[in-house]
């Protein structure tokens, strides 16, 4: 074997299709793409969830309910967990800046305290919002609870 004799392999190389070289190529005059329709035409993109002229799914299923554009987004916080979250990043404070830090929470966030849970020590908290149950329950354990706009 002689390095003028070497080939690839059969079937491994394909001869490219030319398009648009003219009718004696078998691949001119409309170039492979069929007359007349977008998808003869340049630039021609087909559009996402594209069905084909039926009317596509986001118009045929109606629209439910609404949305409040006044609703108030909190992040939950039970008296359960926070003995735990206190013990594991020692935090006695729990106030939206310490649990920024210890990344708990995002900076947007707000925080309400809920009542599920018991709480044994006692504990800081500056946050957005406390449910009644649960303010009555941190004050007995002797801690404070102070609302933050």
């Amino acid at each position: 074997m002689k390095l003028h004799e070497l080939r690839p392999a059969k079937g491994a190389t394909h001869k490219v299709k030319r398009i648009g070289r003219g009718d004696g190529s078998g691949h001119g005059g409309t170039s492979t793409k069929g007359t007349k329709g977008g998808q003869s035409r340049a630039g021609y993109k087909r559009k996402m969830a594209h069905e084909g002229g039926q009317m596509p799914i986001q118009r045929r299923v109606p629209k439910r309910g609404f949305n409040n554009i006044n609703r108030v987004e909190y992040k939950v916080l039970n008296l359960g967990q926070i003995e735990q979250l206190a013990e594991k990043y020692g935090i006695t404070e729990f106030s939206l800046e310490n649990l920024y830090i210890n990344g708990l929470i995002s900076q947007t966030d707000r925080i309400k305290v809920l009542g599920n849970g018991e709480l044994k020590e006692k504990f800081t908290f500056k946050v957005n919002a406390v449910s009644e149950k649960a303010k009555a329950a941190i004050e007995a354990a002797g801690g404070t609870v102070e609302i933050v706009k």
